[in-house]
């Protein structure tokens, strides 16, 4: 069962995480031979207070 995980900075719709999941998951099949239900995506959302980018967080970055 392949496990894909996807960290993200927060914000982004509903519909954007289904269109995320959904392309995802196409991609494994098609690049694994597997059925849709053994694809598993994971999403965590992180604030940007709490990334690092470059030495700073990313909230400050502009």
């Amino acid at each position: 069962m392949p496990v894909v995980r996807i960290d993200m900075w927060e914000g982004r719709t509903l519909e954007q995480k289904d269109d995320l999941i959904r392309e995802v998951t196409e991609a494994v099949v098609k690049a694994l031979k597997v059925s849709h239900q053994d694809v598993v995506v994971i999403l965590s959302e992180v604030s940007k207070d709490h990334w690092g980018v470059g030495g700073q967080r990313s909230s400050r970055k502009k």
